[in-house]
């Protein structure tokens, strides 16, 4: 349905420091730059992340987030520590979210600016 998702943050600096984190056990990467945007994705860009004068306030209770699919278990285990060790805040800790699936295998992570991302894997059936 979507093509790409824009965002925008407070830092570029410090926002490419958690993406490039946190992406890339995913198979994400930064693809490119220019002037204050990094542009993230696999073949190409699927999520914009600008700096800009005023982004959208964090609001945990707007039901926003953002999930990426994940190639393994244990990229979404890598997603959420190095979520974490790059800025990033606990959302809810790697595992199977039964309420959702028995295969559906997660983690939740807060980016700097307070967006709400999720990496999901699809365990085996």
């Amino acid at each position: 349905m979507f093509d790409h998702v824009s965002i925008g943050v407070k830092s570029l600096e410090r926002s490419q420091a958690f993406y490039d984190a946190a992406l890339g056990p995913l198979g994400y990467d930064r693809l490119t730059n220019f002037r204050n945007v990094s542009g993230y994705g696999a073949e190409r860009v699927s999520l914009w992340v600008s700096e800009v004068a005023k982004p959208v306030v964090a609001d945990m209770q707007s039901g926003l987030h953002f999930c990426f699919v994940a190639p393994t278990q244990e990229s979404v285990d890598a997603f959420y520590a190095n979520g974490l060790a790059n800025g990033g805040t606990d959302n809810g800790p790697p595992g199977v979210r039964p309420d959702y699936s028995e295969f559906y295998y997660a983690a939740f992570v807060i980016d700097p600016d307070g967006y709400r991302l999720e990496a999901y894997f699809k365990r085996p059936e």
